[in-house]
C-alpha cells in the first residue's frame, strides 16, 4: 500500500478519537466544575459526596473502569454502546482529578477577597461568581489543560472496548499492511497536533483570563 494511501484509512479512527475527545472533555468540564464546586460547598453532607466521588473515581484505573461499565452493567440491565461508555468512564475517572483542581484553586484565593465581598454584602453566589471564580479560573486553567492532555492519550483506551478509534484503526491498518513504522508514526503526529492545539487553545484563554481580571482590577482602582 502506498504511504499516502495510509491516510484516509487512519483519518476514519483520527474523526472518532476527536469525537471521544471533545464529548469527553465537555463531560469532565461539567462533572468537575460540579464536584469541585461541591468540595467547598457550606452544606457538610455536599462536601461529604463530593469527596466520595472524587476518593472512588480517582482510584479506579481507566481501562477497569471502561470494562466494568460496559461488560457487568449489562448484568444489572443497564446497555450502554461503547462510545457512550468510553466518554462516560474518561469522564468519571477524569473529572475526579478535576475536581481537585477546582478546589484548589478557589481555596488558593486569598481571604481577603471572600471578606471583602461580604462587606460589600454580596450573597455567597455573587462572591463565587464576580469575584473568587473569575480568579480561580486563571489558576486552573494551566493545570486543567495538562489533564486535558492526559484525557486525550487515554482516549486510545476505548479501542479495548470496540469503539473503532485512531489506535485501533492503526492496530488493523498495521496487521495488514506490516508498516509499522509508518502507521504508528502518522498515529503520533495526529495525536500530538491534536495536543499542541489543546495547549494552544487553553493558553489562549488563560491569556484572556488574566487580562479580565487585570482590566477589572484597573477599572475598580
Amino acid at each position: 500500500m502506498p504511504f499516502f494511501d495510509l491516510f484516509p484509512h487512519l483519518t476514519q479512527g483520527l474523526w472518532v478519537t476527536l469525537k471521544v475527545y471533545v464529548v469527553s472533555s465537555l463531560a469532565v468540564l461539567v462533572l468537575s466544575t460540579l464536584a469541585g464546586l461541591g468540595r467547598v460547598a457550606p452544606n457538610a453532607l455536599l462536601r461529604g459526596l463530593a469527596a466520595l466521588y472524587v476518593h472512588v473515581f480517582r482510584g479506579l484505573p481507566v481501562l477497569i473502569l471502561l470494562f466494568w461499565l460496559y461488560y457487568v452493567l449489562p448484568y444489572f440491565g443497564i446497555e450502554l454502546g461503547a462510545f457512550a461508555v468510553g466518554v462516560l468512564g474518561l469522564g468519571l475517572n477524569y473529572s475526579s482529578y478535576g475536581a481537585e483542581i477546582v478546589r484548589g484553586a478557589i481555596t488558593s484565593i486569598p481571604r481577603g477577597q471572600w471578606e471583602a465581598a461580604t462587606a460589600l454584602n454580596m450573597s455567597r453566589w455573587s462572591r463565587m461568581r464576580y469575584v473568587i471564580l473569575p480568579q480561580a479560573l486563571v489558576r486552573m486553567l494551566p493545570p486543567y489543560g495538562n489533564l486535558q492532555i492526559e484525557l486525550l492519550k487515554n482516549t486510545a483506551l476505548v479501542m479495548f472496548i470496540s469503539v473503532e478509534e485512531l489506535a485501533h484503526h492503526g492496530r488493523v491498518l498495521q496487521n495488514s499492511t506490516q508498516r509499522t513504522a509508518e502507521i504508528f508514526g502518522i498515529s503520533l503526529a495526529f495525536y500530538f497536533a491534536i495536543a499542541a492545539l489543546t495547549a494552544f487553545v487553553v493558553r489562549r484563554i488563560e491569556v484572556a483570563a488574566s487580562r479580565g481580571i487585570r482590566a477589572g482590577g484597573a477599572h475598580v482602582a
